[in-house]
């Protein structure tokens, strides 16, 4: 009567489980549908081979930096570990694919009452003609076991492998994540490098116009003394030259400022950073070509970090729909077992056993419903981060190869500008002198030919900078 019964309540539960199961939501997948443009508004190159920042940067000072950078740097060594931890899940999630096994060593002791079933049963059978004194069962009860249990849930689904993909897509994205942390360290040095050459030309045109400065307060000074100035000739042209001296002080707190910068970035105390002495013959680089577009997904890093952390949410996604299937388990254990510590070892003490189960949740499937909500949420997150780093690897691009062409017709034309000034400056001291022309008027020319000089120099870091903004646009080497 009873088999019938239990018969009929296992199937139950199968028809049950298999009916639950058809409850599983269906497949979501975020697809990328933003389509890169065949080239850059810029650039009519076709593509080229990326370079390396060695090959593209040629002072060797600069050079030397960025090794000692990329060496030494407290980011890339915390993202170094960040690609060992992610490894490390890969392992984890390959695990959990295979069968769990554990030495046990564990004992017990349980006093049953004279009026339970345990009680009850222990004491009749220690009545039974049939058993030796080795099998009396003690009270209290000892229970010792000395074996291996192991569990396995069976990926039938294919949920765990999911995972696995998952994990494997985050590594790679690490890795990614690296290199493009690489490249922005790289391009980090360069820039900072290229501002300091500009300061150290500033304060040498700040001290030659100081020169200047002084040697027509000294000839004002004179004319004054002889009756051809007056006074307030001479705190004019004294207040020209205080304000000239202050930039000089500004100048070195913006020199400390990115010598400290840079060490910190080649993970060393502050030192002086052994730099080139001018910034105007410093040479562009050679290949300044953008390549096509789509070459982007292939050479910016964060491109294809954003690409594999997309593949790691889809394969999260489908672990989260799996999820709603049924779990298939096995639980084994084979040892030894007694209540007696003397006959642990003896053959009769052999135990062995094997249970398969299969689970899925009925009524309360919140949680699986939240996992799997946001796994897709994470999914489309995704998506619209890789989306967004195309878009912003292509905007970059445009800019850089246009910041170049531009910042290439402003240096020309300030050097002519700063040329012009300079025989200015020449003309109004010549026609003062002659009394042909004011003080203010070589106030005003001396303060001109200051601000160009100083325009030049930023002109030449401006260009020099837009090759940094380019090689780091178009993901290094």
């Amino acid at each position: 009567m009873i088999q019938p019964i239990v018969r009929n309540l296992f199937f139950s539960g199968i028809a049950v489980i298999i009916l639950a199961s058809c409850s599983v939501p269906s497949k979501t997948v975020q697809e990328n549908s933003l389509k890169v443009p065949a080239l850059f508004s810029n650039s009519d190159t076709a593509g080229i081979p990326p370079v390396t920042w060695k090959q593209y940067f040629t002072d060797t000072n600069l050079v030397k930096l960025v090794s000692d950078a990329i060496e030494n740097n407290a980011d890339l060594r915390i993202a170094w570990q960040r690609i060992i931890i992610a490894r490390e899940g890969i392992n984890t999630s390959k695990g959990m694919m295979l069968p769990s096994v554990s030495g046990v060593i564990s004992t017990g002791v349980d006093k049953y009452g004279d009026y339970t079933m345990n009680g009850v049963g222990n004491y009749d059978t220690n009545l039974s003609p049939n058993i030796d004194k080795n099998q009396h069962i003690p009270t209290p009860t000892t229970d010792i076991f000395l074996g291996l249990k192991s569990t396995w849930e069976i990926d039938a689904w294919g949920k765990l492998k999911a995972g696995t993909r998952a994990a494997f897509q985050h590594y790679l994205a690490t890795q990614k994540g690296r290199q493009w942390l690489t490249t922005q360290l790289v391009a980090t040095v360069a820039r900072l490098y290229y501002e300091l050459m500009a300061y150290d030309n500033n304060m040498r045109i700040i001290h030659k116009n100081i020169q200047l400065q002084e040697n027509a307060l000294n000839v004002v000074k004179v004319q004054k003394e002889g009756g051809r100035a007056t006074e307030l000739a001479v705190q004019q042209f004294n207040a020209q030259l205080l304000h000239t001296k202050s930039f000089e002080f500004e100048v070195k707190q913006h020199i400390t400022d990115l010598e400290n910068q840079i060490n910190i970035l080649l993970g060393r105390f502050p030192q002086p950073v052994k730099r080139s002495d001018s910034l105007l013959n410093e040479s562009l680089p050679s290949r300044l070509q953008a390549g096509i577009p789509s070459g982007l997904l292939e050479n910016r890093a964060d491109v294809k970090e954003a690409s594999f952390e997309l593949a790691a949410s889809k394969a999260n996604a489908e672990a989260a729909r799996k999820a709603f299937f049924p779990s298939i388990t096995l639980n084994a254990y084979a040892g030894f077992n007694a209540f007696n510590p003397s006959l642990l070892f003896s053959t009769g003490s052999v135990a062995y056993g094997l249970l398969g189960g299969l689970t899925s949740p009925l009524f309360n499937k919140k949680q699986l419903k939240a996992n799997f909500a946001v796994a897709n949420a994470n999914q489309a997150q995704a998506l619209y981060t890789y989306q967004k780093s195309i878009l912003q690897a292509f905007g970059e691009v445009e800019t850089s190869l246009q910041a170049i062409e531009n910042n290439k017709h402003l240096y020309a034309l300030k050097r002519e500008e700063a040329g012009a000034l300079t025989n200015a400056v020449n003309t109004a001291n010549d026609l003062y002198l002659v009394g042909a022309a004011s003080y203010l008027e070589v106030i005003t020319a001396q303060k001109g030919v200051l601000d160009a000089e100083l325009e030049v120099i930023n002109g030449k870091k401006a260009l020099l900078l837009a090759t940094v903004d380019l090689y780091r646009a178009l993901g290094g080497g």
